[in-house]
């Protein structure tokens, strides 16, 4: 497996990551415990060593069974997860009721996640939204102060501005920004990626395939369970759907020409625009992991990725992403 490295940092991991959400939460069906530790298990074995959760994935679950499954694999892989909600389990079987980014609770959270992912230090902490009612300054500084305990390597953000990476990584160097990227997404390239290059801070993009839309799998028939996230996004009504077949259209051209499918270019297409982006398609089917880590091996020419560019010009996409 290609690694790469996340900017200046330092942290070196698989090329591909494996965002672990949807093996928890987020969309049905949802597999027995069991079968998603075995596909982690697959997951190592073919290697990829970078593995994305958060407290608020369930909340706490992702995080116990990513832990779960990757305690015989400690000092092999990498374990991203991430701060910035609280939860109150009187509000029932959706206890996330906020954020949260207070210095203490950043502490807390930590402490919570070091046990349920069973190891002695979290890999990468990010925080996963902004807080408007919590000074950079200070998320950065509990995090600091979390790495200088020896229980967290480094710091993240997650759907960061450019003025609020460069505050954080004033007081802590930020070595990872997770955001979302992809084909049909592009907003962060006018600010974000280039404070990025600039501060050497590497990019984990989210959502590289859409959603799932990317792959081509999914028509204006398609159906939404009710604990499916997408039943409720505006990219993902039937209009939507249809309207914006004409991006599937492209990356099936140009996946003929290279032998590969529509996900595999779209994947394909984001790591071809920096060494150190790292994209995290989730996943819970081998089959679907195996085609992603076949976009490793699709070169897209300079050619093919201008006639992308040109294309993506002359298209509108219809739908907000949330």
């Amino acid at each position: 497996m290609e690694k790469r490295k996340l900017g200046n940092s330092g942290l070196e991991v698989s090329a591909l990551g494996l965002g672990c959400m949807r093996m928890t939460f987020g969309d049905a069906p949802i597999g027995t415990r069991q079968e998603m530790i075995e596909f982690l298990h697959q997951a190592v074995d073919r290697g990829v060593t970078f593995f994305d959760t958060a407290e608020v994935y369930g909340p706490f679950t992702n995080e116990d069974l990513v832990g779960e499954a990757l305690e015989p694999f400690k000092g092999q892989v990498i374990i991203a997860t991430k701060f910035g909600f609280k939860h109150d389990p009187k509000t029932g079987p959706h206890p996330t009721v906020g954020l949260d980014s207070r210095p203490e609770q950043i502490k807390r959270v930590a402490d919570a996640s070091l046990k349920r992912l069973r190891v002695e230090a979290i890999d990468l902490f990010y925080q996963h939204r902004p807080d408007p009612e919590v000074p950079i300054e200070d998320v950065a500084g509990a995090v600091k102060d979390l790495i200088q305990e020896g229980k967290v390597k480094y710091f993240g953000l997650s759907e960061s501005n450019a003025e609020q990476i460069r505050r954080a990584h004033a007081v802590q160097p930020v070595a990872a920004l997770q955001s979302e990227y992809s084909i049909w997404w592009r907003n962060i390239e006018d600010e974000i990626l280039p404070t990025c290059e600039e501060l050497g801070i590497g990019l984990v993009p989210y959502s590289p395939l859409g959603r799932g839309y990317l792959t081509g799998k999914i028509d204006e028939n398609a159906t939404f369970a009710d604990n499916d996230i997408r039943a409720r996004n505006p990219r993902f009504t039937q209009e939507a759907i249809k309207a914006n077949r004409v991006v599937i259209d492209l990356l099936e051209e140009i996946g003929k020409e290279n032998q590969a499918t529509p996900a595999q270019v779209a994947l394909a297409w984001l790591l071809a625009q920096k060494p150190w982006i790292v994209p995290i398609p989730g996943s819970r089917k081998l089959s679907r992991l195996e085609e992603n880590l076949g976009s490793l091996d699709v070169e897209l020419t300079g050619e093919d990725l201008q006639r992308i560019d040109e294309a993506l010009a002359n298209m509108t996409i219809i739908g907000h992403r949330y």
